[in-house]
């Protein structure tokens, strides 16, 4: 499986950076027993490893080599690959841009480098056999691609950062398999003007006859790009650190026990 990482933007939004917004420090990690800081771009990609994508493809523009430095042409087991997207022209340009790499019999996971989002695993639930979005709550869907749905949680319309869209869910990543991908970019030729957006391409596809299913698994999703939101994924993801040290230094305190002795 392909993973797709539209990383051509330009960032404006949280600008002056010395660097690509991709690569803004975010969390950290443990290398070699030693904790670093981890690029934002890393949460998206080890998401779409963790569901299974031996191949990356960033998407990068001008400006935007420092990307290919810092991942490299392998990452976390997965080759890397990289094509260009000459000028900025909307997300669905730069996903397409992808496409001579990709194989027919293959499926592509589809996720944006600016966002950290949680469950990891979100992505492994979704089928490749079908155009299947990863939801996830927000309190502003304005800000977002709303994604509202029928009884059977098909997807009936994508309202693009639309006010009152009747649901808080958006989607934060998607899979699909290539042939698919193919439908998409053949009906995106055909419109003029072409579609900056994936969400109303697929509600013109859905118009034809197209299915998309969404699945509300997701848990938590914030938009890096914004200096609001650089701030509350920083404090998510201390949290997140600190529950996962909770139980094993201080649930024994708290519940007058004690910890287990050190073997010497």
């Amino acid at each position: 499986m392909w993973g797709i990482v539209p990383a051509a933007g330009r960032g404006t939004r949280i600008q002056p950076l010395a660097f690509s917004k991709e690569l803004l420090p975010v969390g950290s990690q443990a290398l070699e027993h030693e904790q670093r800081p981890r690029a934002v771009a890393e949460y998206v990609v080890d998401r779409m490893i963790r569901a299974g994508a031996d191949k990356i493809c960033f998407v990068i523009g001008e400006g935007k080599s420092d990307i290919l430095e810092y991942f490299g042409g392998e990452f976390g087991g997965a080759r890397i690959a990289y094509v260009v997207q000459p000028e900025p022209a909307g997300l669905c340009d730069a996903i397409f841009r992808a496409r001579p790499l990709l194989e027919q019999r293959e499926s592509v996971a589809i996720g944006l480098p600016d966002t950290v989002w949680f469950p990891a695993e979100g992505l492994s639930g979704l089928p490749s056999d079908e155009l299947s979005f990863l939801l996830f709550p927000v309190d502003r869907p304005e800000l977002f691609d709303a994604v509202r749905l029928d009884d059977a949680g098909y997807v009936r319309e994508i309202c693009v950062k639309q006010e009152n869209a009747g649901t808080r869910w958006i989607w934060g990543a998607f899979k699909m398999p290539v042939r698919i991908l193919d439908e998409l970019h053949r009906l995106w030729l055909e419109r003029s003007p072409r579609d900056e957006y994936v969400g109303t391409l697929v509600n013109a596809w859905i118009a034809r006859g197209g299915r998309a299913r969404a699945f509300r698994t997701g848990q938590d999703y914030l938009d890096v790009g914004t200096m609001s939101g650089y701030r509350a994924a920083v404090k998510l993801l201390a949290e997140r650190e600190a529950d996962a040290v909770t139980p094993v230094s201080l649930l024994a305190d708290q519940r007058g026990g004690r910890r287990p002795k050190e073997h010497r």
